[in-house]
C-alpha cells in the first residue's frame, strides 16, 4: 500500500482514542465569487476603544491571534468534540486539531501541532511532492508524539487483520474517512407538501380548522337530518365547506410563495457547478476538481484564484490575500511562509504579525506560492460557517401576537357559546313541563340550541386573519422585489417593519468595497475631494493653528481635473500607470484589475477621471527602462520611463510621508506647462497637514514623485552588479519632485447617509460592526451618520470581555463595534434580543452568516455576498444598497398596519355579529338568531376576505417612517384600536338591535311580508355598516383624512364596488336562500344613510382622548406581551448604599459568627465614601464621543484599603440614625433611574420590566 507522501514519510498512529468524521454528500462546497466581500474580524486585534479609552488585547495587526497563556491550544471546543476523536485515525492529527489553526488565527496552535514540519509528518504528505497519487489504504500508524517531536516511527501495522467498518476500497478511501472531503452534505429542500405543513401548523389555522369541523359536521346534520319548509335552500354545510377553502388558500398562497421564492433564491444564487485548481501530487503538477482536494494536497496559489480549503503557506513570493469575505479585514493580508513563522518563534523574535495561514473563502490578489491543505469540507472554516446556518428559525414578533390573539378568541367565544348554551338550555328545560311537543320535536329543539350555540364560536373565530396576513405578505414581498428586495421568507418581511436596531458590517454594505481615491492633492494649488468638518476631532486651538496652513481650496474632483494642464495629467497618467504591477483581465464580463487594492484604485482613478484606455497599450507607449518592486522596509516602488526627447524619468509612489522627505522641489502651477520651484519649509508644513488631514479621515496616503534624468544609469549613480544598465534605486531616491498627494478609502454606498438618517428619524438605531482597525470604523460611521455625540465606539476584544451587566449598560449607547470576529457579531445580536430588540443585521461575507441567522431578519447582498451569507439571510438586497433596507422597513411597516387595520374591522364584525347572534337569540321564542347562518357566510367570510385583500393592499408612504418601531413587548391591539374597535361595535350593536326590536313599531311594520322586509333591512344595514367601517380602517392614528392616498390603491376601489354589487344582488336575487327579500327604496336609504354614519361617529370616537379609555377599560386589554426579558434585581433596583454597607458586613460578621474583627480583611464599599465631603478615587470612566463621561455606574468606585478605625462599628456609628430612619421608613430598595434616555431619547422605554423579587435583608 502506498504511504500517501510521494516520498518517505512513515507510517504513524495517534496516541490518543479517535473517532469517525467522514462527511461526504453529493452537495458541492462552493466558495464565494470573485466580488464576494464581507465584514467583521474572525480575530481580535491590537487594542479596544470604549470612546477615547484604549484598551489592549493581546493580538496583531495582521488578523492573526495569539493565545500567550493557553496552556492547551488544541483543547476540544465545546459541542465539536467529535471532531476531535476519530476511530482508527491512520494520522497524528484529528480535524478538531487541525482546525485550531483557525477561526481565529492561532500561532500557538501552529506550535503545538510542530509548525509545518510537523503537520507534514502527521499529515504522511510531503511539501515538494505533495500526495502520492497510488494512496489508498494506508498502512501504520504515526503518534501525535512522533509527528510533533519527529521521534522515532512506529512499525508498520498487521496488515493481515480486516479494515475496521467504514473503510472503502477507492483512491485515498483513508485520507477521506479520517480527514474528510471537499463536499458538504446535501441540504435537502423542502417539497411543497413539506412547506404546506408547516403553513398549517398555525394555531389560528388550527382554531380554524376545528371550527371548521364542528360547523361542517352540524351543517351536514341540518342539512340531511332536518326537514325544510318547501322552497327552503339546503345550504348549512356551506359554512363548513366555506372555512376549509379559506384554510386551503391561506395554506397553498404561503407555501406557494416560500416555494416560489426559493426557487428563485436558487435561481439568484447558482454558481458554477465545478471549476479546477492546480496542484502538486507525486512530484507532477496537475489540475483537479475543487471537490476532490483533499488534506494533504500541496495547492498552487496565483492571483485571482478563489480558495477553496484552509491550509498552512509553504512558500511562495509577495502573496497577499484579500481576506474581506471571510474576516472582514478590508486590507491586504500578506503572507509569510511558514518555516519562517516557525523559525522566529523558536528564536524568540517577533512573530505575532507575521500570517502564514491561509482562509477558505478569500482571494488571492498578488503574488504566487504554494500551501499545505489542512482542513477541507465541513471542517473548513468556510463549511463550518455553512453548516451553522442550517437550524430553524425562531417565530415572529406577529406571529407570536397572534398566537396569542388566536388562544384568547377561542377561550372568549368558547366563553359565549357555554354561556348561550346554558341560557338556552335552562330556558328549554324549564319549557319542557307542560310542553306538548313529541319526542322528535324536542330533539329537534335541543339540536337547534346546540347549533345556535357552537355558531357563536364559528362566528367569533377571525377566519379572514391569516388570509389577510398571508394576503398582505404576499402583496408586499412582491412588490419589493421592485425596489430590489428579494424576500426568501415571507415572515422577514413583517418582522422588518418593527425593527429596532439594525447591525450592519462596513466593508461592502456601507462602503462599495472596492478602494477608490476620493481625495488628493496635486502640486500645493489643486485640491479635490469632501468638504470635511475637522470641529468634532480637534479644540479651538487647533482649529485656530490650521487656519494658519495656506491650503488650496477644495474642489471636486472632476473640476480638479478640469483645472490641470495637458503635460500634468499626462505627468499624473504616466505616475500611475507606469508605476504599477497590476493588469487587467475579463472578470464576469467587464474589464477589471486585478492586482493590490492600492493600485487597482490609482488605476480605477486613472481609467475614470483621466481618460486612461487599455492599460496593456498604456503602458506599450511608455518603455519600461527598469522597475523598482515594493518593498515594506523602504515602503514606495518605482519605475523609470524614457520620454519621447531622450530624457528619462523616475516615478515614485509610497507612503507620503516617506516620499515628502526626499523631496527638494515641487510642482508649480498645475494650470500651466510643467514646471517645478523649490520646496520650502512652509510648503512642507502645508504638506504635512494635509497628510494628516487625509490620515484622520483614515484615507490610505499614497505620495506620488518624480524625477528627471538625461542619461540612464545616471552619471555618480551607483549600478547593480547582476545588471549594469539598473540604478540603485538608495543613489537616485534623493532630490525628488513633489507632484502630489491622494487619499484612498473604501467610499460609501450612494444613499447610505440618507439611509441612515431616515432610520434614525423611524426610531431605528443603527449600529456598525466590523473587523476593520477603530479609525477607520469611526471614519466612515462618522460620515455616514451612524456615530453620534454620546455614542460609544469600541473593540470586539474589550466588548467580548464585558460581563453581562457591563454590556447591559454599554449596547444602548454602543454604535461602533470594531475589530469584532464574528462571535462578538454574534453576541450583540443575542444581546440585543434578549433585551427585547427587533434585530435586523446585514452582510455579505462568509463570516456575517452566524449573526445572519441569529438575528431576526438577515440581509444580504445579491451581488457582492457570498453563498453562506445569501443562504443565512431572509431578505436579499439585490442592489448591494444599504438604502434598499428603508423600503424594506416601509414595507415591513406597512404590513405591519395591514394586518392591525384588518385586525381592527375583524374584531368590529366578529364583537357584533357574536353579541347580535347572542342577544337575539336568547330574545327569540324559536332560539334563532336574527342573522341566519348563510347571511352569516356572507358577512363573516366574504366581506372578511375581500377586507382582507382591500386593507392589505396599501402602499406605504414616506410618513410611515414618521413614528417609532413597536417593541415586542407592545400589545397587538393598540389603546386607539381598541377606542375604534368598542366605539365602531357600540354603534353597530346600537343600530342593529333598534332595527330588530324597535324597527317594526318605528316603521309601523306589522304584516308577515312587512316583518320579512324588517329582518332583510337589519341583514342589509349591517353589511353596509362593514362597508363604510372599512374606510375607517384605513388609518390607525387619531388623524382624520382617511382617504388620504385612495387613489394610489385601485385594489380598495375595485374591491368595495364588488362587495356593493354583490350586497345588492342578494337583496335582489338572494331570496330563499339567503332568507331576504327586495327592499323599497326607503328601506334602501335607511340601510346606506346608517352605514355613512359610521363616518362622523369614527371622528368623534378619534377625538376622545386616549387616557380617557385607558381608565375605563380592563388592563388585561393593554396589558403588554410578555418578550421573556428580564433585568437581574441588582440592575433593577438599587438600595440605601450607606444601609446596603452595613448590611453587607452585618451578614458577613453573622456568617463567620464571630471572631476578631481586627483581622478581617473587609472588602466592598465603604458606607463613609458616600457621606457629605468624602471624595473616592475612581478609575477613569470611558469617554464617548463628545467628550463628556457617562454616567457613574454601580461597580464604578474602586476599593480601597481600611484601616482598623474603619471597621463595621464605626460605620455603623456614622449611618446609624440614617438607617434607623430608613427603616422606619422604609426597608425596601429604591428603583434605578436609568440615565440612557438623555442620551438615547426611548431608549429607557423599551428596557423590559424585572419580575417581582424578595427584598428581605
Amino acid at each position: 500500500m502506498a504511504d500517501g507522501s510521494g516520498d518517505t514519510v512513515s507510517h504513524t498512529t495517534l496516541s490518543q482514542p479517535n473517532a469517525k468524521s467522514g462527511t461526504t454528500g453529493d452537495n458541492r462546497l462552493h466558495v464565494p465569487g470573485s466580488q464576494s466581500r464581507g465584514d467583521s474580524l474572525d480575530s481580535p486585534l491590537t487594542a479596544s476603544s470604549l470612546g477615547g479609552e484604549t484598551l489592549h488585547a493581546p493580538a496583531t495587526s495582521n488578523g492573526t491571534t495569539t493565545t500567550q497563556d493557553d496552556q492547551d491550544p488544541l483543547k476540544p471546543i465545546s459541542g465539536q468534540e467529535k471532531e476531535f476523536d476519530v476511530e482508527d485515525n491512520k494520522f497524528a492529527f484529528t480535524p478538531g486539531q487541525l482546525g485550531k489553526l483557525l477561526n481565529p488565527k492561532s500561532h500557538d496552535a501552529f506550535r503545538a501541532l510542530g509548525g509545518l514540519e510537523g503537520l507534514e509528518r502527521g499529515l504522511r504528505t510531503n511539501r515538494t511532492t505533495g500526495l502520492s497519487l497510488d494512496e489508498d489504504l494506508l498502512d501504520g500508524v504515526i503518534t501525535f508524539d512522533e509527528a510533533v517531536n519527529g521521534t522515532s516511527i512506529s512499525a508498520p501495522a498487521d496488515r493481515s487483520t480486516p479494515p475496521p467498518t467504514g473503510h472503502s476500497s477507492g483512491s485515498f478511501s483513508d485520507r477521506i474517512r479520517c480527514l474528510g472531503n471537499n463536499v458538504l452534505p446535501e441540504k435537502k429542500a423542502k417539497s411543497i407538501w413539506q412547506l404546506m405543513w408547516i403553513a398549517f401548523n398555525d394555531k389560528i389555522l388550527i382554531l380554524l380548522s376545528v371550527a371548521a369541523v364542528i360547523s361542517l359536521a352540524l351543517g351536514l346534520y341540518q342539512t340531511f337530518g332536518v326537514k325544510h319548509e318547501d322552497g327552503a335552500a339546503k345550504v348549512e354545510w356551506v359554512e363548513g365547506v366555506a372555512i376549509i377553502v379559506a384554510i386551503l388558500i391561506v395554506v397553498m398562497v404561503g407555501a406557494g410563495n416560500d416555494w416560489q421564492k426559493e426557487r428563485q433564491f436558487v435561481k439568484l444564487n447558482k454558481k458554477k457547478e465545478d471549476r479546477v485548481i492546480d496542484v502538486t501530487r507525486s512530484g507532477k503538477d496537475m489540475q483537479i476538481s475543487v471537490y476532490h482536494v483533499l488534506v494533504g494536497d500541496v495547492v498552487h496559489l496565483k492571483p485571482g484564484d478563489l480558495i477553496p480549503v484552509d491550509g498552512i503557506f509553504i512558500s511562495g513570493h509577495g502573496v497577499k490575500c484579500d481576506e474581506s469575505s471571510a474576516t472582514g479585514e478590508s486590507d491586504q493580508m500578506k503572507k509569510t511562509a511558514a518555516d519562517e513563522v516557525w523559525g522566529q518563534m523558536q528564536s524568540a523574535g517577533a512573530y505575532e504579525k507575521l500570517d502564514c495561514f491561509i482562509i477558505s473563502g478569500s482571494k488571492v490578489l498578488e503574488g504566487v506560492g504554494t500551501f499545505l491543505v489542512t482542513n477541507v469540507g465541513v471542517h473548513s472554516s468556510f463549511g463550518k460557517t455553512m453548516m451553522a446556518l442550517r437550524e430553524d428559525s425562531d417565530a415572529t414578533p406577529l406571529q407570536m401576537k397572534l398566537n396569542n390573539l388566536a388562544e384568547a378568541i377561542a377561550k372568549l367565544g368558547g366563553g359565549s357559546a357555554l354561556l348561550l348554551f346554558l341560557v338556552l338550555l335552562i330556558r328549554f328545560l324549564v319549557n319542557l313541563r307542560g310542553s306538548t311537543a313529541t319526542s322528535d320535536e324536542k330533539g329537534q329543539n335541543f339540536m337547534r340550541i346546540l347549533i345556535t350555540s357552537i355558531t357563536v364560536v364559528v362566528v367569533a373565530v377571525p377566519e379572514g386573519l391569516p388570509l389577510a396576513v398571508t394576503l398582505a405578505l404576499a402583496f408586499a414581498t412582491t412588490r419589493m422585489l421592485k425596489d430590489n428586495n428579494l424576500v426568501r421568507v415571507l415572515r422577514a418581511c413583517e418582522t422588518m417593519g418593527n425593527a429596532t436596531t439594525v447591525c450592519s458590517d462596513k466593508t461592502g454594505t456601507l462602503t462599495q468595497n472596492k478602494m477608490t481615491v476620493v481625495a488628493g492633492t496635486i502640486g500645493l494649488q489643486t485640491s479635490f475631494g469632501p468638504e470635511w468638518d475637522f470641529s468634532l476631532d480637534e479644540d479651538a486651538k487647533e482649529q485656530e493653528e490650521r487656519k494658519d496652513y495656506k491650503l488650496p481650496p477644495v474642489s471636486g474632483i472632476a473640476d480638479a481635473r478640469d483645472s490641470l494642464s495637458p503635460e500634468v495629467k499626462n505627468v499624473l497618467l504616466q505616475s500611475i500607470v507606469a508605476n504599477s504591477t497590476a493588469f487587467e483581465e475579463d472578470v464576469d464580463g467587464k474589464k477589471d484589475f486585478i492586482g493590490s487594492k492600492t493600485e487597482t484604485a490609482l488605476l480605477g482613478y486613472a481609467r475614470e477621471y483621466l481618460g486612461m484606455g487599455h492599460l496593456a497599450a498604456e503602458r506599450a507607449n511608455s518603455p519600461i527602462i527598469q522597475l523598482i518592486p515594493f518593498d515594506s522596509g523602504r515602503k514606495c516602488m518605482g519605475a523609470v520611463v524614457k520620454l519621447a526627447n531622450g530624457t528619462y524619468r523616475l516615478y515614485v509612489k509610497g507612503a507620503s510621508e516617506i516620499l515628502l522627505a526626499q523631496c527638494t522641489r515641487i510642482i508649480k502651477d498645475c494650470s500651466e506647462p510643467l514646471d517645478d520651484i523649490v520646496l520650502t519649509s512652509d510648503n512642507i508644513d502645508s504638506l504635512n497637514e494635509i497628510i494628516i488631514q487625509y490620515a484622520s479621515r483614515s484615507l490610505r496616503t499614497i505620495g506620488l514623485v518624480y524625477r528627471d534624468f538625461p542619461q540612464w544609469p545616471p552619471s555618480g549613480a551607483r549600478v547593480q552588479s547582476d545588471n549594469h544598465t539598473q540604478a540603485e534605486f538608495t543613489d537616485i531616491f534623493t532630490d525628488m519632485t513633489f507632484f502630489g498627494v491622494v487619499g484612498i478609502q473604501d467610499p460609501l454606498r450612494p444613499g447610505v447617509k440618507e439611509a441612515v438618517d431616515d432610520c434614525r428619524h423611524a426610531g431605528v438605531v443603527v449600529r456598525m460592526v466590523t473587523g476593520d482597525n477603530v479609525m477607520t470604523a469611526k471614519a466612515i460611521a462618522r460620515d455616514c451618520g451612524i456615530l453620534t455625540s454620546g455614542g460609544i465606539v469600541m473593540e470586539g476584544p474589550k466588548f467580548r470581555q464585558l460581563s453581562p451587566h457591563e454590556m447591559e449598560r454599554i449596547i444602548p449607547r454602543l454604535q461602533v463595534l470594531a475589530r469584532s470576529s464574528p462571535e462578538d457579531k454574534r453576541i450583540l445580536v443575542k444581546k440585543l434580543k434578549e433585551l427585547g430588540e427587533t434585530v435586523a443585521v446585514t452582510g455579505d461575507g462568509t463570516n456575517d452568516g452566524p449573526a445572519l441567522k441569529g438575528a431576526d431578519v438577515g440581509f444580504s447582498m445579491g451581488i457582492a455576498g457570498t453563498e453562506v451569507a445569501k443562504e443565512a439571510s431572509a431578505i436579499i438586497l439585490m442592489d448591494d444598497n444599504f438604502a434598499s433596507i428603508v423600503k424594506a422597513l416601509m414595507w415591513g411597516r406597512a404590513v405591519n398596519d395591514a394586518v392591525k387595520k384588518f385586525l381592527q374591522f375583524q374584531l368590529t364584525v366578529n364583537i357584533t355579529a357574536v353579541l347580535t347572534t347572542f342577544v337575539t337569540a336568547v330574545a327569540s321564542e324559536e332560539e334563532e338568531s336574527v342573522l341566519t347562518a348563510v347571511q352569516l357566510l356572507w358577512v363573516n367570510l366574504i366581506m372578511d376576505t375581500f377586507a382582507a385583500l382591500a386593507l392589505a393592499t396599501d402602499p406605504p408612504t414616506r410618513k410611515i417612517l414618521d413614528r417609532k418601531p413597536e417593541s415586542k413587548a407592545d400589545p397587538l391591539i393598540t389603546v386607539n384600536m381598541w377606542k375604534m374597535i368598542l366605539g365602531q361595535s357600540i354603534y353597530q350593536l346600537a343600530v342593529s338591535f333598534v332595527l330588530h326590536f324597535a324597527g317594526p313599531s318605528i316603521l309601523k311594520y306589522h304584516t308577515e311580508n312587512e316583518l320579512l322586509r324588517m329582518k332583510a333591512l337589519v341583514f342589509n344595514t349591517f353589511v353596509w355598516l362593514q362597508i363604510f367601517n372599512q374606510y375607517n380602517n384605513r388609518r390607525l392614528d387619531n388623524k382624520f383624512n382617511i382617504f388620504e392616498g385612495i387613489t394610489h390603491n385601485w385594489f380598495f376601489i375595485g374591491i368595495n364596488l364588488v362587495m356593493i354589487g354583490g350586497q345588492v344582488m342578494i337583496i335582489f336575487v338572494g331570496g330563499v336562500a339567503f332568507s331576504v327579500t327586495r327592499l323599497n327604496g326607503i328601506e334602501w336609504a335607511i340601510s346606506i344613510i346608517l352605514g355613512i354614519i359610521s363616518l362622523p361617529v369614527a371622528v368623534v370616537i378619534r377625538l376622545i382622548p386616549d387616557k380617557w379609555l385607558e381608565r375605563i377599560i380592563p388592563d388585561w386589554m393593554l396589558r403588554k406581551e410578555n418578550p421573556n426579558v428580564f433585568l437581574s434585581h441588582n440592575e433593577r433596583f438599587e438600595w440605601s448604599k450607606p444601609y446596603l454597607d452595613v448590611r453587607e458586613e452585618l451578614a458577613f460578621l453573622k456568617k463567620i459568627r464571630g471572631g476578631r474583627v481586627n483581622q478581617l480583611k473587609w472588602k466592598g464599599r465603604l458606607a463613609v465614601e458616600h457621606l457629605p465631603g468624602f471624595r473616592p478615587s475612581a478609575p477613569p470612566s470611558p469617554i464617548m464621543e463628545n467628550g463628556q463621561q457617562p454616567p457613574p455606574s454601580p461597580g464604578s468606585f474602586s476599593p480601597r484599603r481600611r484601616s482598623r478605625s474603619n471597621s463595621a462599628f464605626g460605620t455603623a456609628l456614622a449611618v446609624l440614625p440614617g438607617v434607623v430612619a430608613g427603616g422606619i421608613g422604609s426597608s425596601s430598595p429604591v428603583e434605578r433611574k436609568m440615565n440612557i434616555d438623555s442620551q438615547f431619547p426611548g431608549t429607557a422605554d423599551k428596557l423590559p420590566k424585572s419580575p417581582p423579587s424578595d427584598n428581605n435583608v
